[in-house]
């Protein structure tokens, strides 16, 4: 793992700098959802942290470590990467303004605002909110925090592997959502660094496949029109920083449809009692999908988030 911009040491700084500001969060087993998938399957259960999304930990690990982001920063973000600079910025009395895309989760907007952050509306999707980002802040030479391309983003993300694998030794899998990167680029440094055999298995939307074609072919991909419900996986464009970290790592990457993912979503509500939202339910979907082949395994699944609007849960429960 030479030559990565992340490194383990990276991940063990940022759980010690965090451990003011958060706990680590519940890995549970529901015997129900085991039986469904016919394999251990954990829960990690990122929806229990602050914003109810992973993100929080790159969030504040930045926020309160980088220097660089001290005066002010300013994002693009469909609704978590914003959620978790907020609260950042609220927790250490930073600035923050947040370009979202129209029609972004309403719950995930209320929430940026509600915790202090300046949010602009501008777009219809993730790319074109991050371009509008980009061209304010070189214009007003704010700090542009990328969603992707932040080592101490993805070192405060890892976090969470690291608390899976200190807890459970037995884990042979972890299945982490994609959409920008930053999730599994630092699941597969803990991994990598402190047991090589667990194989770590990316998730992405098939409806916004730009991560798993850029990692298939090893060449950049520039999605076309986004077809997913879940904003957590929808981005068109890739992240070099997370690519380079998947490209030496990552073991394998799986699509799968919003109909998996609405039939995940009621699995993870009806057997393991969790709420989550579509890119939170993707690992529980990748597992229903893999589940032959996961047999006999344990296997940790990421419920990266859990801010799901009302319409998108009541569709899951009419999914069969």
């Amino acid at each position: 793992m030479t030559g990565l911009p992340v490194s383990f040491d990276d991940v063990l700084a940022a759980r010690e700098f965090l451990a003011g500001y958060i706990r680590p969060t519940p890995l549970i087993g529901r015997e129900a959802l085991s039986q469904k998938l016919g394999f251990t399957a954990l829960l990690k259960c990122e929806n229990a942290l602050p914003t109810a999304a992973f993100k929080v930990r790159g969030g504040l690990n930045l926020l309160g470590r980088d220097p660089t982001a001290k005066s002010g920063i300013i994002a693009a973000s469909t609704g978590n990467h914003g959620q978790s600079l907020a609260y950042a910025g609220r927790t250490f009395g930073i600035p923050v303004t947040i370009i979202a895309p129209r029609g972004a989760n309403p719950l995930k907007v209320e929430a940026m605002r509600a915790h202090g952050a300046t949010v602009v509306e501008h777009g219809a999707d993730y790319d074109e909110a991050r371009e509008e980002c980009e061209r304010r802040a070189a214009a007003d030479r704010i700090r542009y925090v990328h969603s992707g391309n932040e080592p101490y983003l993805i070192a405060g993300v890892g976090t969470a592997s690291l608390e899976v694998l200190e807890e459970r030794r037995d884990v042979d899998v972890l299945l982490v959502p994609v959409g920008g990167g930053s999730g599994i680029a630092g699941a597969c440094i803990v991994a990598k660094h402190l047991r090589p055999s667990v194989r770590v298995i990316g998730v992405q939307s098939d409806g916004a496949p730009s991560a798993y074609l850029t990692w298939r072919d090893r060449r950049p991909h520039q999605g076309g029109p986004i077809r997913t419900f879940a904003e957590g996986l929808a981005t068109r464009t890739t992240f070099d920083l997370p690519q380079r970290i998947l490209a030496a790592l990552l073991d394998d990457f799986v699509l799968v449809s919003d109909e998996e993912l609405y039939r995940a979503m009621r699995l993870l509500l009806v057997e393991g009692h969790q709420v989550a939202e579509g890119a939170g339910a993707a690992a529980t979907a990748a597992a229903l999908k893999l589940r032959d082949t996961l047999r006999g395994k344990t296997v940790a699944l990421w419920i990266s988030g859990g801010n799901a609007t009302a319409e998108s849960l009541q569709h899951a429960l009419a999914s069969v």
